[in-house]
């Protein structure tokens, strides 16, 4: 590690290695794809606006002699192209190292997806979840593979009713929704480790969160934009807990990594912890035999 802390200088060469980055196209997303197609993997790029991923890629191919980079299309919040996606990647590739299940959605107005789940929760866990259901075989069957969640530090608020998910008996409030959403990453990230332990602990399944980040995630939330000036770092040091949790060979399954300094808003990454009850067991047990009755994927 550098002196001054964990950066993009430490991660190792990535030759040979296959990564799938959802959410790809801005911010911290794009940011960890180039970060690992400057050290030699190979990228695919997971979002659902292709014509603007292709955009992405070629910059990034300026950007970086030789960057091996794919976009492919996926739409967390429709679970056909999830298991579309699942199954032509699974079918033409033999390994995947990392699977960082990036891609979000922050305090958007009241909507559903496709298949009817509240907008946070079914794109940023529910999505997820179906996706990492589908590609673990290929993940079990790559020697040293992981698995990393991106949640946040809004994950503090959340309090999810397990009763009313998709907020059908209750008023939305967007930010509760979020927090919600985002906590519901980090039980996922546990009760997968949790899963894995009796199965040769492979892969290694993570969290990471990127403190305060002025990324297009914020577009809903003006507050945020205003602040961002004060409090904001850059997309490629958002970046660096994910790349962290992905490449770290010292990181293991439940470590969960984020900014060093005040308040885990910037800084280089190091581990940090979540709030008590991101812990709970039962809750997290619970939340899972309703995401695979909820997404129909079982692991």
């Amino acid at each position: 590690m550098s002196k001054k802390g964990w950066s993009e200088a430490d991660i190792p060469n990535l030759a040979g290695k296959t990564v799938v980055v959802t959410g790809s196209t801005s911010g911290i997303g794009r940011e960890t794809a180039r970060a690992i197609a400057e050290k030699g993997g190979l990228v695919i790029m997971a979002v659902r606006n292709v014509e603007k991923g292709n955009s992405v890629a070629d910059a990034l191919r300026s950007a970086v002699p030789d960057a091996r980079i794919e976009v492919r299309h996926l739409d967390l919040s429709d679970l056909s192209s999830v298991r579309s996606f699942a199954k032509g990647f699974s079918g033409e590739f033999d390994r995947l190292d990392v699977l960082i299940n990036n891609a979000g959605i922050m305090m958007c107005p009241y909507s559903k997806t496709t298949d009817g789940f509240e907008m946070q929760m079914g794109t940023n866990h529910l999505g997820h979840f179906a996706l990492t259901g589908l590609l673990m075989p290929l993940l079990k069957a790559t020697l040293d593979s992981r698995v990393v969640n991106v949640a946040s530090i809004a994950h503090r608020g959340g309090r999810i009713d397990l009763t009313d998910l998709n907020w059908d008996g209750r008023k939305y409030k967007t930010t509760q929704a979020y927090s919600d959403s985002k906590i519901a990453n980090l039980y996922f990230t546990y009760e997968l480790g949790r899963h894995l332990q009796s199965d040769g602990a492979n892969p290694r399944i993570l969290a990471a969160h990127p403190g305060w980040t002025a990324t297009e995630l914020q577009r809903h939330v003006g507050l945020f934009r205003l602040l961002n000036h004060i409090f904001a770092q850059k997309p490629a040091m958002g970046a660096l807990p994910t790349l962290r949790a992905a490449f770290d060979p010292d990181a293991n399954t439940g470590d969960y990594y984020g900014p060093s300094r005040f308040m885990e808003f910037n800084g280089p990454p190091v581990r940090v912890d979540t709030v008590g009850r991101a812990k709970s067991e039962q809750t997290a047990g619970k939340l899972w035999e309703l995401s695979e009755q909820m997404t129909g994927v079982s692991y």
